[in-house]
């Protein structure tokens, strides 16, 4: 073990090295006692919880049971916080593989499902598993071109796959994909979707289940501000507003029995996690920024809390008010009655996926081999396109909402089998707990006044 640890932590010097080259990285604060790894990266009760479960064995519980908290970080973040938990964290045993376990259950209902995002990564994945379990999926993306392309692609796959082309063949004509366009960066291309699919939808059949997956991370070192076409910093207008826009007119289309809503956040909406405490990190403050931005009338924002802008916190902060957006939605379906579940999730450090698009392709690169192939902390996108069906059809997670699901690095090698095991129930952030007492309320009336609602 102690030369599995040794060689884990040059492995890690050795990235180091190579992401300071390759991205302008500077690592700070890395190297120090055990003791300090593991105050940076000590668990919440619930999964120091499922940390025991899974070592029994473990002989120093007092000081070992840490549970290294999955997080999905932006890419310089990432390098800092990843060598923190690996190079000083020798203390941190690596987690065994699990056996199989059953799959989880899940309606036998054929289901209506719409993915924003659809087109690549966990969200492209997801399609294809939903397709092939024999649901209906409307592929969103930002371009029709994108949607047709990710429909083709899933038919493509199912064809690659297959061991007989008869059954490949009866499969893809059988499947339901619908590709449409859907630009979260400017609420008339919204407008136009959902009015497209009410045309569409001559059966008058409501939605099962609806995912706004979606999202963008400008390149960390970004200094310009970009804009939606409304005038919204382009981050938070796509990852939050546009979702926020989108769902209100969905609204009446989701099954108010059983329907569900799945948004995909990020550990990094939390400063207390290793990757959400790297740089600058996320806080809404007093949503100055919004307020002023509904005051002047022009809807125009540099960042939430006012600040001059930062592309890693503003990223960082979309995923702290998906979180909000998430529980503050929850509570008002509650209060109405509705039986619809809107849950939360983080998908893990999945590298090779449209998200990290602006960052230098030298430094991702790099990052994905040694953080999935090397290290075993990341997740493949086929792991988070699990984690996405898993929210979208698990019974489970259907029971209850405002809920926030997480698993710790590397339970992609579990496969689908950590779904409801590894990857389960967790807790968000103190801002995403304290805002349940009023802000999480006026954090959705600045955005209701920023959309025109």
């Amino acid at each position: 073990m102690t030369k599995r640890r040794s060689i884990t932590a040059l492995a890690a010097a050795l990235l180091l090295q190579a992401l300071s080259s390759s991205s302008g990285f500077t690592p700070t604060t890395i190297i120090g006692s055990s003791r300090s790894a593991a105050k940076r990266t000590i668990s919440t009760p619930h999964q120091q919880k499922l940390y025991s479960q899974q070592n029994p064995n473990n002989d120093d519980n007092d000081n070992n049971n840490i549970e290294i908290n999955r997080r999905s970080f932006t890419t310089a973040s990432a390098a800092a916080a990843l060598s923190s938990l690996l190079v000083t964290s020798s203390n941190v045993p690596f987690l065994p593989v699990a056996p199989a376990m059953a799959a989880y259950e899940e309606s036998k209902k054929k289901q209506r499902i719409l993915i924003t995002g659809s087109n690549s990564g966990i969200g492209l994945d997801a399609a294809q598993r939903l397709a092939l379990r024999g649901h209906e999926v409307v592929l969103a993306c930002r371009t029709l071109n994108k949607a047709t392309i990710a429909a083709d692609t899933i038919k493509t796959n199912i064809a690659n796959d297959s061991e007989d082309a008869l059954e490949a063949i009866s499969t893809i004509k059988n499947i339901k994909l619908i590709p449409m366009e859907c630009d979260l960066a400017d609420l008339k291309s919204i407008d136009k979707f959902v009015n497209d699919l009410k045309k569409a939808n001559g059966d008058g059949a409501s939605f099962d289940a609806v995912c706004y997956n979606a999202g963008l991370a400008r390149n960390t070192e970004a200094s310009d501000v970009l804009r939606t076409a409304q005038n919204f910093e382009l981050t938070i207008g796509t990852n939050h507003l546009g979702h926020f826009y989108l769902n209100n007119l969905m609204m009446p289309l989701i099954n108010k029995d059983t329907g569900r809503i799945v948004v995909t956040a990020s550990s990094v909406h939390d400063p207390d996690s290793p990757g959400g405490a790297q740089g600058k990190t996320a806080t809404l403050g007093d949503l100055k920024g919004l307020e002023d931005a509904v005051a002047s009338g022009t809807g125009k924002f540099d960042m939430v809390d006012g600040g001059s802008f930062n592309a890693d916190k503003a990223y960082k902060d979309s995923k702290l008010c998906n979180v909000l957006f998430t529980r503050e939605l929850q509570r008002r379906l509650d209060e109405s009655g509705s039986n619809i579940k809107v849950n939360s999730f983080t998908p893990g450090l999945i590298v090779s996926t449209g998200l990290f698009r602006d960052q230098n392709p030298v430094f991702t690169k790099l990052f994905d081999v040694a953080a999935t192939n090397l290290l075993k902390v990341g997740e493949t996108p086929h792991y988070g396109g699990g984690a996405l069906e898993y929210m979208t059809l698990s019974n489970k997670v259907g029971e209850k909402g405002g809920e926030y699901y997480f698993s710790a690095p590397g339970s992609s090698k579990y496969g689908d089998a950590a779904f409801g095991k590894q990857f389960d129930v967790s807790e968000v952030s103190k801002e995403a707990l304290a805002a349940d007492s009023g802000k999480g309320k006026r954090f959705w009336e600045l955005s209701e006044k920023l959309v025109g609602l």
